[in-house]
């Protein structure tokens, strides 16, 4: 085959095919969603989840996407969601996003004067994990800040699988219950319980206890 032969193939070629070999690699960007539970006793552990929103506003970048919702007796709800914004490539128009979102946090916190009767971690997970496929983002996680106690309403349906591929769920502060210094397996249990569902579902499952500790907190 001759020169001019082989260039007239190639220009026949689909484009497709010819822009194969030149594809974008996975994006690099990262959403982050909050979920803060507001039942029982947990709500006087406001200011550590405010002070990791804090530290997700100062190591976030543009292109990232950052998302808060309340873990209430039915938490897949739009309602729910407090704050979300994806910020922006201009940093002027980002640090005001950030200052808009620091504003909702701390709003929510002086706001919330009782806790909600019941827990709906299984609502949450499932609202934050639609909104983190949706950002197209490369890493995505859900920070979590709850004892990891559900309590449902009687007539809400959780026991089922979730799907959450490649999503890396984090449980921040785990505080232990009255019943857990009776029996610490309780607390183990607790843990073990949501780490089996979390890996079933194609996801990724650490504890995270020493918020002083936090430069691997948004390592996949």
């Amino acid at each position: 085959m001759n020169t001019f032969t082989k260039v007239c193939a190639a220009a026949c070629l689909p484009l497709s095919l010819l822009l194969s070999g030149c594809g974008e690699g996975a994006p690099q960007n990262k959403a982050v969603f909050m979920l803060i539970d507001t039942s029982g006793t947990y709500t006087l552990e406001l200011d550590k989840a405010r002070a990791i929103s804090n530290y997700l506003l100062a190591n976030l970048n543009s292109g990232d996407s950052l998302a808060l919702a309340r873990i209430d007796s039915g938490s897949f709800s739009e309602k729910d969601i407090l704050a979300k914004t994806t910020f922006d490539m201009r940093p002027s128009t980002a640090n005001e996003q950030k200052r808009r979102f620091k504003q909702s946090v701390d709003e929510f916190a002086a706001g919330l004067s009782k806790g909600s009767p019941h827990t709906d971690i299984t609502g949450g997970v499932m609202q934050a994990t639609q909104y983190l496929q949706e950002t197209g983002a490369g890493d995505k996680f859900i920070l979590i800040f709850s004892d990891m106690e559900e309590d449902l309403p009687h007539d809400h349906i959780r026991d089922f699988p979730i799907r959450l591929d490649d999503v890396n769920v984090v449980a921040l502060n785990v505080t232990k219950l009255r019943s857990d210094n009776l029996d610490p397996r309780d607390y183990l249990k607790r843990l073990q319980h949501w780490q089996q569902r979390v890996q079933d579902g194609g996801g990724n499952w650490r504890v995270v206890n020493d918020l002083e500790k936090l430069d691997s907190l948004l390592v996949p």
